[in-house]
């Protein structure tokens, strides 16, 4: 998709608008980009130190924490890439509950394949195979990597109800009501 750019040339006042909003656009993209690495970096690591929990209980050694920001951010820019195709927005006019279930799905599928390459391409850079490079995606059992996949729907359903809710109220409103303390009547 190519953005269109106005016709008139920048130095006039279009120019300067048109300056301005695209610093705008960069630096809300920015903002999303940041808030969505924070949100999802708190997810992955809690998810992480419940699972180094559960493993130095039984005496296994595990805390790969550092790897939660890089997996976060590298999620985070696949989810607005995704956003960026108008990806999961079917169903805007259903009540909530639908676009949010919905867009968790499309969005958990985008998340499961481009994670699948990135593995690939990295096991390709450390030449391995692509069976030994995708083994170890979620653990590499049956169980962890089903128990992931719910997991990171149950992460992506709050974020898209959050979405959703913004999509009709408005973001600023919708951030408003969450985070300004509110007059008593």
């Amino acid at each position: 998709m190519m953005a269109r750019f106005p016709q008139s040339d920048t130095t006039g006042e279009s120019g300067v608008k048109f300056k301005a909003s695209f610093r705008e656009k960069i630096s809300e993209e920015l903002t999303e980009f940041i808030i969505l690495t924070a949100y999802l970096y708190v997810c992955f690591a809690a998810v992480i130190y419940f699972k180094t929990a559960i493993l130095q209980a039984q005496g296994v050694a595990y805390a790969p924490l550092s790897l939660a920001i890089i997996k976060a951010a590298i999620c985070a820019k696949f989810m607005l890439v995704g956003r960026l195709f108008h990806m999961g927005e079917r169903f805007k006019n259903r009540p909530l509950i639908i676009p949010t279930l919905h867009r968790s799905f499309v969005f958990l599928l985008l998340l499961a394949v481009l994670t699948l390459i990135e593995e690939i391409v990295v096991g390709a850079i450390h030449r391995r195979t692509v069976m030994d490079s995708i083994s170890g995606i979620a653990g590499g059992t049956l169980h962890q990597f089903v128990a992931t996949i719910l997991l990171m729907f149950l992460i992506l359903v709050p974020y898209f109800a959050f979405r959703s809710l913004g999509d009709i109220v408005g973001d600023k409103i919708l951030v408003r009501l969450f985070f300004e303390r509110r007059r008593s009547a």
